[in-house]
């Protein structure tokens, strides 16, 4: 799967050709028509993100992406895209790609070329069974330690942002740097012939533990450097195109790279760093891929990005996190008798936990089974976006669902454990913004006596 970049002109073109009248209109009903379909699509392209869709102009939007952008949780969704022959992006209730169904290819046709604009069209691959998923605790997840920090300091996945613009909550440096839409979503595109800079602000020098998290995707040799000092002669961690990366000191030195894989270019993955003062880890998916004690770099009020994207061979970057990090569970627990975990995942709309949570539920598991006589209770958490009645049920089956882990997993006795679902009644922060909705979204444990 390669980078299929569809801006909102080429997009507005498309749509405006397939519903032009026949020739034997009068030209003032041609023009009526073309206005509405312009601001349909307009309005389209906001809603979309918002996820409130209209079917049929979706599947426009869809078809223009070679693909169909569905719920993981939307049956008729996905069992309609399939009929139809094309490819299923599933993702989750803020509109982030979870996983993918290709669709079937045609013959002799393996690798994607790019168009006259530069954009490059969709790979065709052929139709492979899905791969079993796994669950926290399984596979190369058992071994993951990345941990999200509980505060976050900046939250975007530019959803609020106009295509075409610089989103407005980044600092633009240098370098062409403009968000398009792919996939049905908003990304961060850099393709100003390998000098794109800009920056993600903390709002307050960086606290000593910090973490980071965004999607990457990239063609070709494209790859993006993170300075944490927010300067280019520090050390700094980069990212690769073939879901490769490392650490590169100021004189040079590699440490930590891996072997890249050319056959993942062009596909997305999760990209991760988790600072606890000048020791540095990053991730690439759940594999670690730099371990490294000493990197040098001085705090700064925000991080740097460099990336070297190109108009024939750009690098795309979409959900960027920052957040700061915080004590041990079980300090937290003793000082305040409550903590908020961030670090727990579930399916969009289910109590299914997500193997990104293995890290968490693996750090309680430890505290419980280390303190025989501490009893939990376990709060689950939500935004207010949805229905009061929904949130609530949802978020004392996800509650439930942490616990069942607990007992079963990790063998904590169930006498220990108790489940509430809290829905958005006890908001951490304001949802007014990004940041406060996603503080919203958690797993609560209270000491019990």
């Amino acid at each position: 799967m390669t980078i299929s970049i569809v801006c909102r002109g080429a997009l507005t073109a498309g749509l405006v050709l397939a519903l032009a009248p026949a020739p034997a209109h009068s030209q003032g009903a041609l023009d009526r028509m073309k206005k509405r379909a312009e601001q349909s699509t307009k309005q389209k392209i906001e809603d979309r993100v918002n996820r409130k869709t209209d079917a049929g102009i979706d599947k426009m939007l869809d078809g223009a992406e070679n693909a169909i952008s569905c719920l993981a949780t939307d049956q008729a969704c996905i069992q309609k895209a399939e009929k139809t022959g094309n490819a299923v992006i599933l993702t989750d209730s803020d509109g982030k790609e979870m996983s993918r169904k290709p669709a079937a290819s045609k013959a002799g046709v393996s690798k994607a070329g790019a168009t006259k604009s530069g954009a490059v069209e969709p790979a065709e691959t052929e139709t492979t069974p899905a791969a079993p998923r796994l669950r926290a605790g399984e596979g190369a997840w058992a071994n993951y330690d990345f941990v999200p920090g509980e505060k976050p300091l900046l939250s975007d996945d530019f959803s609020k942002d106009v295509i075409g613009d610089f989103p407005r909550r980044l600092e633009a440096s240098t370098g062409n740097v403009e968000l398009v839409m792919w996939k049905g979503a908003r990304w961060l595109q850099m393709a100003g012939n390998n000098d794109n800079k800009f920056y993600v602000p903390a709002g307050a020098t960086l606290p000593s533990r910090w973490t980071l998290e965004f999607d990457f995707v990239a063609e070709g040799r494209g790859a993006c450097w993170l300075y944490p000092s927010g300067e280019v002669d520090k050390d700094y961690v980069w990212f690769g195109a073939r879901h490769d990366g490392g650490m590169v000191r100021k004189d040079g030195r590699k440490i930590g790279t891996r072997a890249p894989n050319d056959d993942l270019i062009g596909t997305p993955f999760t990209a991760r760093v988790m600072a606890d003062g000048r020791y540095i880890k990053a991730y690439v998916n759940e594999r670690r891929v730099v371990n490294i004690p000493n990197l040098d770099y001085t705090r700064s009020d925000k991080l740097l990005f460099y990336c070297d994207g190109t108009p024939e061979e750009p690098v795309l970057l979409h959900n960027i996190r920052l957040a700061s990090g915080g004590r041990k569970l079980y300090d937290a627990l003793e000082e305040s008798g409550r903590v908020a975990t961030q670090g727990i995942f579930f399916d969009p709309g289910s109590d299914r936990i997500r193997p990104e949570s293995s890290p968490t539920l693996k750090e309680i598991g430890e505290m419980l089974t280390e303190n025989p006589t501490l009893k939990l209770l376990i709060e689950g958490h939500t935004d207010n976006t949805g229905v009061t009645a929904t949130n609530v049920s949802l978020s004392q089956k996800r509650a439930e669902a942490v616990r069942t882990y607990l007992t079963t997993t990790v063998g904590i006795s169930a006498a220990r454990l108790s489940a509430k679902g809290m829905g958005q009644s006890v908001p951490a922060a304001p949802n007014t913004t990004p940041e406060g909705r996603q503080q919203n979204r958690r797993v609560e444990l209270v000491k019990q006596p």
